[in-house]
C-alpha cells in the first residue's frame, strides 16, 4: 500500500514537472515566433542602443550589420540580437570608427561567423578602434575598404545595394567617412548614413546619385548638422528613423532637424525603442520591439 502512494506520489510530481517543461517550451516559441522572418520580406531593424547606431539587415537568409553601437549599450544590443538566434552575419560594416558605431565590434566578430567585414579607409586610436582590428586579426578576417562605387554587397534576389560615399581617403572630420547606403527591395529603398555632415550630403548631391527612398535612416542622431533641406528633398523619404539615446547632453535630434522633418513620418529608438520595418518590396509595415 506504502509503495503504491509513493508511486502516485512520484508520477504526481512526474507529471508537474513535465507540464512546468511544456509551458517553458510554449512560451519559448511564442516569444520566437515573433520573429521569425517572412521569406518574402526583407526586415530592418534599427535597433535601440543609445546614443549610437545599430542596424539589422535580413532578406534572403541573408544577414547584414551596419554598426554596433556604443560598448555602454552592449547589454541592449545582445539582448535584441539573441532573439533572433544568429549564427552567421555575412556581412559587418562599420560606417566611421566612432565609439558610438563600433563599440561593440569586437564583441560581433568574436561571437559571430562572420563572412565579410567593411570599412572606410579611416582610423583612430581609440581603444574601440584596437579592439576591432585586433579581433578582425583574430578570426583572420580582413577590412575590405567601403568607398563609393564598391559592388561586392550581395543580399540576394531583388535586392539591390549600392554604395554611395564616401569618396574621398582624406576628410578633416571622421563623421565624414560615414558610408552611405542604399539598400532597395522590390520597389522599395532605404538610405543609411551613418553620421555624415552636410559637406558629404552635398558631394553626394553634386554626385547625382538617385537619392529617392522611402525611409531614410537620419544622420548624425539628428544633429543639426546633418539632413540639410536639399539632401532631404533629394531622398523625399515617407519615413524617417532617428537612432538616439534619451535625454543625451548633445541635445540630438535638434529643434532645427526636426523642423525639417516636419512634414515626414519620423520614428526615433529613444521613444519607441527597436524600430523594425519590414517590407514585400511593394508595402511597409512598422513594428517596435
Amino acid at each position: 500500500m506504502y509503495i503504491k502512494k509513493r508511486y502516485i506520489k512520484n508520477l504526481q510530481f512526474s507529471l508537474i514537472a513535465i507540464l512546468i517543461i511544456a509551458n517553458f517550451i510554449l512560451i519559448k516559441n511564442i516569444i520566437n515566433s515573433n520573429n521569425i522572418i517572412n521569406p518574402n520580406d526583407i526586415n530592418v531593424s534599427f535597433i535601440d542602443v543609445g546614443q549610437g547606431d545599430s542596424i539589422l539587415i535580413q532578406v534572403n537568409n541573408k544577414v547584414m550589420l551596419i554598426d554596433s553601437g556604443p560598448k555602454s549599450e552592449k547589454e541592449r544590443l545582445v539582448k535584441y540580437l539573441d532573439t533572433l538566434n544568429l549564427q552567421t552575419i555575412d556581412y559587418v560594416i562599420a560606417t566611421h570608427p566612432h565609439e558610438d558605431h563600433i563599440g561593440n565590434m569586437a564583441y560581433i566578430i568574436n561571437k559571430y561567423k562572420v563572412e565579410k567585414f567593411y570599412a572606410p579607409k579611416a582610423s583612430s586610436n581609440t581603444s574601440a578602434f584596437e579592439n576591432m582590428v585586433e579581433s578582425l586579426s583574430r578570426k583572420n578576417l580582413k577590412i575590405n575598404i567601403l568607398k563609393a562605387g564598391v559592388s561586392s554587397i550581395n543580399l540576394g534576389n531583388n535586392t539591390k545595394v549600392e554604395v554611395l560615399a564616401p569618396n574621398l581617403t582624406n576628410y578633416e572630420n571622421l563623421n565624414n567617412y560615414s558610408s552611405i547606403i542604399k539598400v532597395t527591395y522590390g520597389k522599395i529603398s532605404f538610405l543609411f548614413t551613418g553620421d555624415a555632415e552636410s559637406d558629404l550630403e552635398e558631394e553626394v548631391i553634386n554626385n547625382s546619385y538617385n537619392l529617392k527612398s522611402d525611409i531614410l535612416k537620419v544622420g548624425h542622431h539628428g544633429s543639426s548638422t546633418s539632413t540639410s533641406k536639399e539632401f532631404l528633398n533629394k531622398i523625399d523619404p515617407s519615413i524617417a528613423i532617428i537612432s538616439v539615446g534619451e535625454d543625451n547632453t548633445y541635445g540630438h535630434p535638434t529643434k532645427e532637424t526636426l523642423s525639417t522633418l516636419s512634414d515626414i513620418k519620423v520614428y526615433r529608438t529613444d521613444i519607441n525603442g527597436t524600430i523594425v520595418i519590414s517590407s514585400n518590396g511593394e508595402s511597409i509595415d512598422t513594428s517596435f520591439k
